[in-house]
């Protein structure tokens, strides 16, 4: 835990300006009433409804299509409606596959049956339950058949191949066995399906989330040796949502290809284990043994294989299509209700789902409940408020993507802001967000007191990145959004200015992550017994709303992102000096393995490939256009936005709000035109994890030299035109002022 005394020393120590009374888009007399608006909010929050509804959501299985998921929906509805929000449940119709068989077993050299099942264990009421619960299973994977031998692969990344490669070691023919971690997981089948493997199993290993992390569930919280990580596998890199429905709302009537036509499905079958079932796998590999790296925490020899463990998978599921229910409930604006400040969280999980989504999900309905209680006393937004809660994450992002599909002529017209969150606990305070929101969030972090320690939870962050070694410039930097939750489809098809927050890092829910042991009691033992972080995330996310929906104007800043993309701009440069001196000196290191394989016949290591040398690229579109969006920015930042008359701040508003979707291009990224933002992205190689600039950098990465130019010439396009978005906000308040 960090709460501890070198960190209470230098909380004690350091002192920050938390007295700074302004919110960013207030004038002076607006931040105080605001503040005291803030401090009446706090007052209503009630921990136990926190408690009350975790309990009450988390005590049936309620995944996507289940008769519990509609029971979830169904009681958020009636709990919105019963506190004046208009209120309804949206109904849409993806495809979601659900196992029909699931066999895994060890034909050679003794034969082994894996069990593929979690039983209850002592003291977590819910994890008896059978009835409705969706065993360990990967979304999305094909079915299949297959026998093969086995290869251990490590994480399954690229460069893990590169190494098999080096060891002269080829998966084409046989199923390969990787561990989570270290990338999203449906990456694992898609590299394994490039190299050849006909199948790929992924298990949990106790070094990564179990045992080796601490106490196994239920006697700590981690991952114990039955325990499995369901998910999607589905290629959401490519596109979200539903397989069949890319770019349009899945409605019952909507236009569908058969299931096997859709892009987004693996090529080959996959298949989670518990390390338990994996054990008896792996300990029966032979061949070289494992690289330092590869090995995990089972006690034995980790060896790479092939063979002579030879396993045959079985899988098939039902194809079918899953009604979901999106909550969906409004608190109209008074003099700017063609404002939309959306607010969600998903309320799917894949078993009981404590942590993930209902810690996030029972933040929310408190954060709508007080926001309520304001309005019944006489108090308006300025703006709608819209609090969301959605349906079909878990598969795919299905609910959000697919409502921000069917509505998104109305979202880009109307939507200022998407505020989203997830899992929350005990920890430190996180936020992702497009970066004309980094002040923004700043504030927020400023104003929120961190429950534990009892300074702001941005003073806490600070101390402890400083205790880390980080040096952080007067704002904390917020860190870019790839993918993984439900605001993907908002900033990244939709170009609406996103952020995702939370809290965590001192919790144990990496343990029972997608597990049935994310459960109610759990949560209580190892994440946040008193519900105390769950209280700040609403303390949090009602700052948000209520700031974003009040502001005079809305609050985003232009310098906070021209520094961020400048900074990327940089990066991409220095990836490919990196690139090209790393290319020259595996060239040499080639001249000198051929060298020695031809001194030594007996290697059975293979000499890797020379690789064509890096030309001269030209960045000077990429660096122009930075430099002229720092300068609009700089004359910008310089306004004062004090004395704006209501209408050049309504007018103001509609710039800003345009602004990131001027970081769209109607193309899209190279093959995969559905992720249209030119800034942020999920990594086509990494899953969630985010790749800034990613037309540019991937095309460096992949070694794409036309494409890399190309890409850079059109984000230089992107820009300018944003730049020119800052000048005619500039415009605006020069001519706007009282």
């Amino acid at each position: 835990m960090m709460g501890n005394r070198l960190l209470i020393v230098l909380l004690s120590f350091v002192s920050f300006a938390q007295n700074d009374p302004s919110i960013a888009g207030f004038s002076a007399d607006a931040a105080r009433r605001q503040k005291e608006l803030e401090s009446r909010f706090d007052s209503h929050i009630n921990r136990a409804n926190l408690q009350q509804w975790l309990k009450q959501f988390s005590a049936k299985p309620h995944h996507l299509g289940s008769p519990g998921s509609k029971e979830v929906a169904e009681a958020a509805a009636g709990l919105f409606r019963s506190w004046g929000f208009e209120t309804e449940i949206e109904t849409l119709y993806p495809l979601f596959p659900t196992p029909k068989t699931r066999l895994l077993e060890m034909t050679a050299p003794a034969r082994f049956t894996a069990k593929l099942t979690e039983p209850a264990v002592d003291g977590d009421a819910t994890s008896a339950q059978t009835p409705g619960v969706l065993p360990p299973y990967h979304a999305y994977s094909i079915d299949g058949d297959v026998t093969g031998a086995l290869v251990y692969v490590n994480y399954g990344l690229p460069a893990d191949y590169e190494k098999l490669a080096e060891m002269g070691i080829d998966v084409k023919g046989k199923i390969v066995i990787a561990r989570y971690g270290a990338s999203w997981r449906g990456i694992k089948p898609k590299v394994a399906a490039e190299h050849g493997a006909t199948a790929c199993i992924i298990y949990s290993d106790p070094r990564d989330d179990g045992y080796f992390q601490g106490d196994p569930y239920p006697a700590g919280g981690w991952r114990n040796r039955d325990s499995a990580q369901r998910g999607s596998v589905m290629d959401m890199p490519t596109y979200p949502g539903d397989p069949l429905t890319p770019g349009v709302g899945a409605t019952k009537d909507a236009r569908r290809p058969p299931y096997r036509q859709g892009a987004t499905l693996t090529k080959i079958p996959v298949l989670p284990i518990s390390w338990g079932d994996a054990e008896p796998l792996l300990r029966a590999l032979t061949g070289p043994v494992a690289p330092p790296e590869w090995r995990g925490g089972l006690p034995f020899t980790y060896h790479v294989g092939p063979g002579p463990a030879s396993v045959h998978l079985n899988l098939e599921f039902n194809w079918d299509l899953a009604p979901l229910y999106n909550v969906v409930a409004r608190l109209k604006g008074s003099d700017l209700a063609d404002q939309w400040i959306i607010r969600g969280n998903h309320h799917d999980g894949w078993v009981f789902g404590a942590s993930d989504p209902l810690s996030g999900a029972v933040a929310l309905l408190e954060e709508a409940r007080a926001v309520s209680v304001l309005a019944k006393s006489g108090w308006r937004p300025r703006r709608t408020m819209i609090y969301c809660l959605w349906d079909g994450e878990e598969p795919a992002l299905l609910g959000s993507t697919e409502w921000a599909e069917f509505h998104a002529a109305g979202l880009q017209k109307h939507a200022a802001v998407y505020i989203n969150s997830d899992s929350t606990g005990r920890g430190f305070f996180f936020a992702g967000a497009s970066h004309t929101l980094e002040t923004f969030i700043n504030q927020v972090s400023r104003d929120v007191t961190d429950p534990q320690t009892k300074v702001s939870v941005q003073e806490r962050l600070r101390a402890v990145r400083t205790l880390r070694g980080d040096k952080d410039p007067a704002e904390i930097p917020v860190g870019a959004l790839g993918s993984g939750s439900d605001y993907t489809p908002f900033i990244q098809h939709l170009g609406i200015a996103s952020i995702n927050f939370g809290f965590g890092g001192e919790t144990a829910s990496a343990g029972v992550y997608h597990s049935k042991y994310d459960s109610y009691d759990h949560f209580v033992k190892f994440e946040d017994p008193d519900f105390q972080y769950v209280f700040a995330t609403v303390q949090a996310g009602g700052r948000m709303m209520l700031r974003m929906a009040n502001a005079d104007y809305l609050p985003f800043r232009f310098d906070s992102f021209s520094r961020t993309v400048s900074a990327y701009a940089m990066e991409v440069q220095k990836l490919a000096d990196d690139l090209r001196m790393r290319t020259a000196t595996h060239n040499e290191r080639v001249r000198s393995r051929a060298y020695e394989l031809a001194a030594d016949p007996r290697r059975t290591y293979v000499a890797p490939k020379a690789q064509d040398p890096v030309p001269h690229l030209n960045f000077a579109p990429l660096l122009n256009a930075a430099g002229r969006l720092k300068e609009s920015s700089g004359a910008f930042s310089k306004l004062s936005l004090a004395n704006l008359t209501p209408a050049a701040a309504r007018e103001l508003d509609e710039i800003m709000i345009q602004s990131e979707r001027k970081l769209l291009t109607d193309a899209g990224l190279p093959r995969r035109p559905w992720y249209r933002h030119q800034i942020y992205a999920p990594g086509y190689y990494t899953g969630y994890g985010v790749k800034t600039l990613p037309g540019v950098r991937e095309a460096i990465e992949e070694r794409n030299w036309t494409e890399a130019e190309q890409q850079m010439k059109i984000l230089a396009g992107v820009l300018d035109a944003f730049a020119s978005q800052v000048d005619k906000a500039a415009a605006v308040v020069k001519g706007g002022a009282r």
